[in-house]
């Protein structure tokens, strides 16, 4: 199938975007949730073979279909192992049904103007052209604004966008994602910031390009209806954030038009040591879930 049918499936929003793509630094939580302690492995190798195996596991559940999620966000080092012989964006989407996505970010800045801006990105074009090799569609890129600062919200977006341009000319559909902390004091002012400096960007582009938005739930709901309804937007995108899964999917509900991306809210519940039928039942509950509050705006 081609890219354009790829893009017609994330449009439809029939389902949403499985998050597995948590980084080193995240990792190691992601493990301890999952039931594998920090002394099962020795160092960062055995570390990645793990939570490849748990993402393997996941992907290659019953529930893990087409049906229900769109498509997955994938870490640099998932894209390049194989689930069952195939590159695992090969087999998302042959086996799967799902559009794979690529997170490209190294991390973050430290603070500064209540945001912390994304690392340089200096290996940018050869991890794009790995990933258009390998069958990515599109990427997703992570910045976090702690606090309703202008100038610092307005220095986030502008990085998104402009490195998001950049993808675009390289034939992929970039997620920007600046995440508003959920334990910001003044969250739903940084939300308001946040909604017009996209909207700004958004407007200044060209009329043949669209990018998707990964969000942080709104306090107020529907607070990103005109995002969701801009012309210029694939599709809009939310982040657990941290909320339980119940939370997230309730908050997500009152939200028209907007998906899920969630990832630790995905994962909630599965352990290592579950028996491939408890887990199987564990992770298609969660999909279901997660999918009906997706589908509910």
């Amino acid at each position: 199938m081609s890219k354009q049918s790829q893009a017609e499936i994330i449009s439809s929003g029939q389902g949403f975007i499985a998050a597995l793509d948590q980084s080193g630094g995240s990792t190691p939580k992601a493990l301890r949730l999952y039931g594998v302690e920090e002394d099962a492995y020795d160092g960062d190798e055995e570390m990645f073979d793990q939570i490849h195996a748990m993402r393997s596991r996941i992907a290659k559940a019953p529930a893990f279909s087409s049906d229900n999620i769109v498509g997955a966000i994938l870490f640099e080092m998932t894209m390049d192992r194989e689930i069952d012989d195939l590159p695992t964006a090969t087999y998302m989407w042959e086996k799967r049904g799902v559009v794979p996505f690529l997170k490209v970010d190294k991390g973050l800045e430290d603070e500064a103007d209540g945001v912390q801006l994304m690392k340089s990105m200096p290996q940018l074009d050869e991890l794009i052209s790995r990933a258009l090799k390998k069958g990515i569609f599109g990427t997703k890129m992570r910045s976090v604004v702690n606090s309703a600062n202008v100038e610092g919200i307005r220095a986030i977006v502008a990085q998104q966008f402009d490195i998001g341009q950049q993808i675009l000319e390289r034939g992929l559909v970039p997620i920007l994602e600046p995440e508003v902390n959920i334990n910001a004091v003044d969250k739903a002012a940084a939300e308001n910031i946040l909604l017009n400096e996209i909207k700004a960007k958004l407007n200044a582009m060209p009329d043949n390009q669209q990018v998707m938005l990964k969000l942080t739930l709104p306090n107020r709901p529907n607070h990103y209806l005109p995002l969701i309804q801009h012309p210029r937007v694939m599709q809009v995108v939310a982040l657990s954030g941290g909320y339980s899964r119940n939370d997230a999917n309730e908050k997500l509900a009152q939200n028209t038009g907007m998906i899920a991306s969630f990832s630790r809210a995905l994962t909630e519940g599965l352990k290592e040591q579950q028996t491939e039928e408890v887990f199987n039942a564990v992770i298609a509950a969660s999909i279901d879930s997660i999918y009906q509050a997706s589908i509910a705006g």
